[in-house]
């Protein structure tokens, strides 16, 4: 594959985001101390993050689609580079909500961009191992970045980590700037040629059970470490082991999902993926203070979560074939729309009851996505049956 290097480059800025999205899971009590609000409230601050993402990024996508490639892609990451830079100064709650819209915006613009970029650096037939690693580093945000963030929290506190983190970033801008050509999209596409997805209701049902699952998941991974630190007294260290844990479990759990999907196919893959995502959202109210069972559930729970999205992503590109890249840039979206409602819901939750109590919302969702795919999968059945049955007529 032609520009390895460069596409790794990419995969790395992408972990970086990755981190400063997912890493206030991990120091979210230290945060709400510190900014004098409590847990639910430093909540939002993956949810604004998310919903940036899920909403300013596609459409100043949109707007800036005939703008060069590589030009955009030096932009939106300079500017989630600086938004880091700012967290350096003693800034009060409302402000840093401001500063996580920014960083939602530029970062879900660069993750999107550094896709599209990926795939006109190497061959046709290899683009599909390009976004795969593109979206590794997304993923080993969580399996390295959140822990290691976590551990080093304790030690330099919250604000150097979003520092440090911006100052690391500019190594792959270098890079950028000096690997990457000038890349212009060869097809315009618009916001209306997104929100057209929606027409297609089994596309939109399947986007609702994205929305669903990956609420379901956020709904506690969100509050994850108020959650530890309430069923049994840990110190952040500990906690950053667990999470080291956690995140390589989604890590295989996203492995094991596509390797299933090609053997079982999307359907059975979906289906069993939050059959064990509701099962041990309900076996953490069993697991209680037991922390080696709390423990054993908590990578289940990884393991199910991330071996549905790229099962999810398969099923979708079924269902839209003739625009592939249009489907999963609209799942995309979708997938931040879940962190934001995740976030969202289990701060109502925990400014409402205990933190104890975010399963049971987080099952919930889960419960209503299994419903969903319960019914859509048979509707397509019976259409399929349908359609055997008229061709068989017609001969």
């Amino acid at each position: 594959m032609k520009n390895k290097g460069t596409i790794y480059i990419l995969a790395l800025a992408v972990f970086l985001i990755g981190t400063i999205e997912y890493i206030i899971t991990g120091i979210i009590e230290m945060m709400a101390a510190e900014l004098g609000v409590s847990t639910a409230e430093a909540g939002m601050l993956v949810t604004v993050f998310a919903l940036a993402a899920a909403i300013a990024a596609p459409i100043l996508i949109a707007a800036t689609i005939n703008v060069d490639r590589r030009k955009l892609l030096l932009l939106t990451f300079g500017i989630f580079i600086m938004s880091n830079g700012i967290m350096i100064f003693d800034l009060s709650y409302e402000a840093m909500l401001w500063i996580r819209i920014i960083q939602g915006a530029s970062g879900g613009m660069t993750t999107v961009v550094a896709m599209a970029a990926a795939t006109r650096l190497v061959q046709q037939e290899k683009r599909g191992n390009a976004i795969g690693i593109i979206l590794m580093g997304l993923s080993s945000s969580l399996v390295l970045g959140v822990p290691i963030g976590t551990f080093f929290s304790e030690i330099f506190g919250w604000r150097m980590l979003f520092v440090v983190i911006g100052i690391l970033s500019i190594v792959p801008l270098l890079i950028i700037y000096r690997k990457v050509p000038s890349i212009r999209e060869q097809e315009k596409v618009t916001i209306g040629m997104q929100l057209s997805m929606l027409k297609n209701k089994a596309v939109l049902i399947a986007l609702m059970m994205t929305l669903l699952y990956v609420g379901g998941y956020a709904t506690l991974f969100t509050y994850i470490t108020p959650f530890l630190q309430t069923t049994s007294s840990l110190s952040m260290t500990e906690i950053s082991l667990i999470l080291f844990l956690a995140g390589i479990c989604s890590f295989i759990g996203s492995k094991l999902g596509g390797q299933l999907a090609d053997a079982k196919g999307s359907k059975f893959t979906i289906l069993l993926g939050l059959v064990l995502q509701g099962v041990t959202l309900l076996l953490f109210a069993v697991a209680g203070t037991h922390l080696i069972l709390l423990i054993l559930v908590l990578m289940i729970f990884m393991l199910a979560t991330w071996s549905i999205s790229p099962a999810q992503q398969l099923y979708l590109v079924t269902l839209a074939p003739r625009s592939p890249d249009i489907a999963l840039s609209v799942n995309t979206s979708f997938i931040q729309f879940g962190f934001a409602l995740g976030s969202g819901l289990g701060g109502f939750v925990i400014s409402r009851a205990s933190v104890l109590t975010l399963n049971w919302a987080g099952f919930a969702a889960v419960g209503i996505a299994f419903l969903l795919a319960i019914l859509q999968f048979r509707g397509a059945s019976k259409r399929q049956v349908e359609a055997s049955g008229q061709e068989i007529h017609v001969q």
